[in-house]
């Protein structure tokens, strides 16, 4: 059997969804679909669930990793038993249009990658993740580009969510795969990676994709630590590649945003430890952590300095 494109699901502790995301990639239509499903390492009925749907469909195969080993090392794994002559990302609480693939693959030309819009799902609704127009007239993405739109905290466009489908053969050639120390993040040092060694991505304006918000998800709830590794992961990406012009520019521009958001996430710890001291030397230390997250360090500026006057005036009583 030639499958035109395998759908790689990372796949944790996914009972629930893990099924609904596999029988959209299944229903695609035009195209002949192959699923690979990486378990890693799931304590629920995953893995269960999985089985039952390869046994009944030879489209689908099952592979479970030894460990737990993050998202990453499951789509490394998932990617070295696909079959396919392209390579779509589909995260295992997600799922697809039935005509994405042929709307993706009729872009093909010429292409390493192929993006498209995304829905988003959220408890309080529905919306584009993009503005079709916007997608229409990039028609595609460049590496500068691509680099200035992944900035955290910045509210401007962002591509970092795409879920690109991948010329599988490009990947080979390049000896491309995915950072496995990165667990958020990841899906950018992919494309990014692909971009820098100089695959062609086309953009089908189309949403395709259909992504779950879920709050409390890794993505909603960033940490210092994740910040960190996103941080090692850029420059283990810097040392891999070469860059330079608007490219150079653009990667600078976004260590810098890393750097600031991880003072800033220093900042928003040692406020919920009280630990007002710290916080107001850090501030000052890293004033643009603050001017760059302005909107909700405001908030807690605000709220420091009430909790700073206060305590200035008892001890002012007490010297009294």
């Amino acid at each position: 059997m030639t499958y035109d494109i395998t759908y790689i699901v990372a796949a944790y502790n996914a009972e629930k969804t893990v099924e609904r995301a596999i029988l959209s990639a299944l229903a695609q239509t035009g195209t002949e679909v192959q699923v690979v499903v990486a378990d890693d390492f799931s304590t629920d009925r995953t893995g269960e669930i999985v089985k039952a749907m390869e046994r009944a469909d030879r489209r689908v195969r099952y592979i479970r990793l030894a460990r737990n080993s993050g998202p990453a090392a499951a789509r490394n794994c998932a990617i070295g038993q696909a079959e396919g002559r392209w390579i779509g990302i589909l995260d295992a609480d997600d799922t697809l249009e039935p005509f994405r693939s042929a709307n993706l693959l009729a872009r093909q030309d010429g292409a390493a990658a192929i993006i498209d819009n995304l829905v988003v799902h959220t408890p309080q609704g529905e919306h584009l993740l993009h503005e079709t127009r916007l997608l229409a007239d990039m028609r595609r993405l460049e590496l500068p580009y691509f680099i200035d739109h992944n900035m955290l905290f910045s509210g401007r466009f962002n591509l970092g969510y795409v879920k690109p489908v991948v010329l599988r053969s490009f990947l080979v050639e390049q000896g491309i795969a995915y950072n496995e120390q990165v667990r958020i993040g990841e899906d950018y040092l992919f494309l990014a990676l692909i971009l820098a060694r100089g695959g062609v991505c086309v953009v089908e304006p189309s949403a395709g994709y259909r992504y779950t918000s879920a709050a409390g998800s890794i993505s909603q709830v960033l940490t210092r630590g994740h910040v960190e590794a996103m941080l090692h992961g850029d420059a283990a990406f810097v040392e891999t590649v070469k860059m330079d012009g608007e490219a150079l520019k653009a990667q600078r521009r976004r260590t810098q945003n890393l750097k600031r958001a991880y003072a800033y996430l220093c900042i928003v710890d040692q406020l919920k430890e009280r630990k007002l001291s710290a916080a107001i030397r850090d501030m000052v230390l890293n004033p643009q952590a603050a001017w760059h997250l302005h909107m909700p360090v405001r908030v807690r500026i605000a709220a420091l300095m009430t909790a700073f006057q206060s305590l200035s005036s008892a001890t002012r009583r007490l010297w009294k």
